[in-house]
């Protein structure tokens, strides 16, 4: 059976299942969520929540905000440059960005970069560690990062403009608009980032070249109730980016890259009875232009559209029994310079279910199964399970099988693509400790995982080098998440952090991956009286190896950096704010990656008007 025709039999049955239900129907919620499954099905794994203001004491940019914040590594090509991540020690290409419940990993590449991201278009920001193959497919084995448009329904109009200006012409806009009634809710944003980027480089004259970048990013959320059992929404985002890449010596040739993307999602909720239908139907672009020399006219090019249609059926069995299904199916059509023209398709079905044992004790169950018409997919599961011993004390337990299907880089590439590659194979296993006592809270877990056909880029016998399942990695660690705040009379204090230890060997040679730090730390503090409030940031990577033997001679130092701002409200409803932010405080000289020097200590002055 096709994966057009496994989706149309399963979603005709489960409407007919819906409609024969005649219970009383579930009032809509004031506030909709857009992304259930995150909020519904995952209690047995560490999910981290960015809240708006965590995310406007941070840069615009999705990896400033994660760096600061999370235990989660990013290699970044300097600053505004390319940025991949390495959560709980798996590659860029194992991580996922799920916007909306959709999962927006380039087809081309099978990542985010992150530095093409903006943080001020979301209500919050969630950070999952684990795997969630099952709810968001591909590439979901490190853990995802969760973008939330979330619409509330209530009487509401509010402007917010921010608007930030820094050392080397760094430019930062944002407007957003809010309004909502009991039957209308909308959200829009727009922001504007640019830099010259042309910092002066720590203990040399040299400055950064060829390093400027903007982009524009605009979106928008609507949602309408059509009656108590209806809603529709609609999100959209269109970004725009030119990044000139940074050299990395005087006689090298100027190179720039621009990227032009869109995501359109409709969705459509109907609340019958005990159960509860949603369905998604997504429209999403990706296109790029790279030019070898900005100096001529020629570029290389390519993109990939993507029709994704997602229905959600959820039905509550008993007041403790809850049942979810999920079927979706995509089609990728891509062209370009390298690959060709291309497609494929992919069917899935995701079963869920959780169940209250007690007050105390629930566990969940979920397994996927996909099909193909370029690959074969396994069956992926979770089982996960909490205990509540106390009021105090919480134990977690999750088990799950992942994968990440090959991308279209790695199937069509020109020459080097390999149409027989597998999906990369992965098991993890997690055990998580939660405690949380008046204002203090603190989350430690540890893990372990095994990936099994691991893609990686080869050279060939014919010299050219080409994608094979070759690599066997094994991976354990353990993970911190700390908070504390305490108010009293008109002061506010506020403490978070986070630390990782990450072992992350290639089976081989028994090898640290490179680019993955055996320690991370964060910590950020922020102290408020009346209109004033001051915070610090300090973030720790150990030292990082970039070589695939370990080699010494070819170790990335480890590093400190901390972030220092002040701010001043002038009104007593947050109506206006001025502030500044000094970034790099300590002038620290570290680099991510080889001779991609990072900035030195850099000032921002920043004005928030809210009305």
């Amino acid at each position: 059976m096709t994966a057009k025709k496994l989706l149309l039999l399963s979603i005709v049955l489960s409407c007919q299942f819906v409609l024969a239900q005649n219970k009383v129907a579930i009032p809509l919620n004031e506030v909709v969520v857009s992304d259930n499954q995150l909020k519904n099905f995952s209690s047995s794994q560490s999910v981290q929540k960015l809240n708006d203001s965590i995310i406007s004491k941070n840069q615009s940019s999705l990896t400033s905000l994660l760096n600061y914040t999370t235990a989660i590594y990013f290699k970044e090509n300097g600053l505004g440059m390319v940025s991949s991540p390495s959560f709980r020690g798996t590659t860029s290409q194992q991580t996922v960005v799920v916007w909306n419940g959709i999962n927006i990993n380039s087809q081309l590449l099978g990542q985010t970069d992150f530095n093409t991201v903006s943080t001020r278009g979301y209500n919050s920001i969630d950070v999952k560690a684990g795997g969630g193959s099952v709810v968001y497919g591909s590439g979901a084995i490190g853990g995802t990062i969760h973008l939330n448009n979330d619409l509330k329904f209530t009487n509401t109009f509010k402007n917010n403009f921010e608007i930030y200006y820094g050392d080397f012409n760094t430019l930062s806009a944002i407007y957003g608009l809010t309004a909502a009634t009991n039957k209308w809710s909308a959200n829009a944003s727009f922001s504007r980032n640019s830099s010259d980027n042309d910092f002066k480089f720590i203990g040399k004259e040299a400055r950064n070249t060829n390093g400027q970048y903007y982009n524009n990013s605009f979106s928008t959320a609507l949602g309408y109730k059509i009656n108590a059992q209806n809603s529709i929404k609609f999100y959209s985002q269109i970004y725009d980016g030119e990044r000139h890449f940074s050299l990395t010596s005087l006689y090298a040739t100027k190179t720039k890259y621009e990227d032009y993307n869109t995501r359109n999602l409709l969705t459509w909720t109907s609340y019958i009875g005990r159960s509860v239908s949603n369905f998604k139907l997504a429209y999403i672009t990706e296109h790029y232009k790279y030019f070898e020399d900005v100096e001529s006219q020629g570029f290389t090019s390519g993109g990939v559209k993507s029709l994704i249609a997602k229905y959600d059926f959820a039905y509550q069995l008993s007041p403790k029994m809850n049942w979810n299904a999920i079927l979706d199916y995509t089609k990728n059509k891509g062209v370009g310079s390298g690959i060709g023209a291309n497609s494929r398709e992919i069917g899935g079905l995701s079963m869920l279910f959780q169940q209250s044992l007690s007050q105390d004790w629930n566990y969940e169950i979920s397994a996927r199964k996909e099909v193909s018409d370029v690959y074969k997919s396994p069956v992926v599961f979770s089982v996960g399970s909490t205990y509540d011993f106390s009021e105090i004390y919480r134990l977690k337990f999750n088990f799950s099988r992942n994968y990440r299907i090959p991308t279209f880089n790695d199937l069509y590439w020109e020459a080097s693509g390999n149409p027989d590659l597998k999906p990369e194979n992965s098991y993890q296993v997690e055990v998580g400790n939660q405690f949380q006592y008046n204002d203090f809270r603190l989350t430690a877990t540890v893990y372990a995982s095994k990936i099994d056909d691991m893609i990686r880029w080869l050279p060939n016998n014919s010299g050219n080098w080409s994608p094979v399942n070759t690599d066997k990695v094994s991976i354990y660690g353990a993970e911190a998440l700390l908070g504390w705040n305490k108010r009293w009379n008109a002061h506010f204090l506020d403490f978070n952090g986070t630390y990782a230890y990450t072992v992350s060997l290639d089976e081989k040679n028994n090898k640290q991956l490179f680019y993955v730090p055996y320690h991370k730390i964060t910590a950020s503090s922020s102290y408020s009286y009346k209109k004033w409030n001051a915070y610090y940031q300090f973030m720790f990577t150990g030292e990082v190896f970039t070589t695939s033997d370990n080699n010494p001679k070819y170790i990335l130092s480890d590093y400190n950096v901390s972030n220092f701002g002040i701010d001043y409200n002038f009104s007593k409803k947050d109506v206006c704010k001025i502030g500044f932010k000094i970034a790099n405080l300590w002038n620290e000289k570290y680099e991510a990656l080889p001779s991609r020097l990072m900035p030195g200590r850099n000032l921002t002055l920043y004005l928030n008007l809210n009305y």
